[in-house]
């Protein structure tokens, strides 16, 4: 069992920046690759971005260049830093995470998910 606590979300100014954090805790989180989706009102969950067990790092087109993920094994712990954010970035972030390789951007793929933090960015 995983438990994923997402935090970091608010409120941003279009062309500003939010560091979205995800705390693990349980089975052994370095075995697990993590995921970020998004979930704006009246739209489907979409994937954000990925980062594998071995750190490869994947990211949804729409935030590429503009969002970094990263992860801290040692803390247990996965950041999405985004940079230069839209109004369109707004939506519920969630963090997951998932066994195995490959299929990242598959939301169905993951098995654990936390509980979601708003994203809010004002144009």
């Amino acid at each position: 069992q995983v438990q994923l606590v997402e935090s970091g979300g608010g409120l941003a100014q279009a062309g500003g920046s939010l560091r979205l954090s995800c705390a693990a805790s349980g089975r052994i989180f370095s075995a697990y690759a993590v995921g970020w989706f998004r979930q704006a009102p009246g739209k489907e969950r979409e994937f954000v971005s990925a980062i594998s067990r071995d750190a490869g790092t994947y990211y949804a087109d729409s935030v590429k260049g503009r969002f970094t993920i990263s992860r801290d094994n040692a803390k247990n712990t996965v950041s999405l830093q985004m940079n230069s954010l839209k109004p369109e970035d707004t939506a519920v972030y969630y963090c997951a995470a998932k066994p195995g390789v490959s299929r990242y951007s598959e939301s169905n793929e993951y098995r654990y998910w936390g509980q979601g933090t708003q994203v809010t960015v004002s144009s």
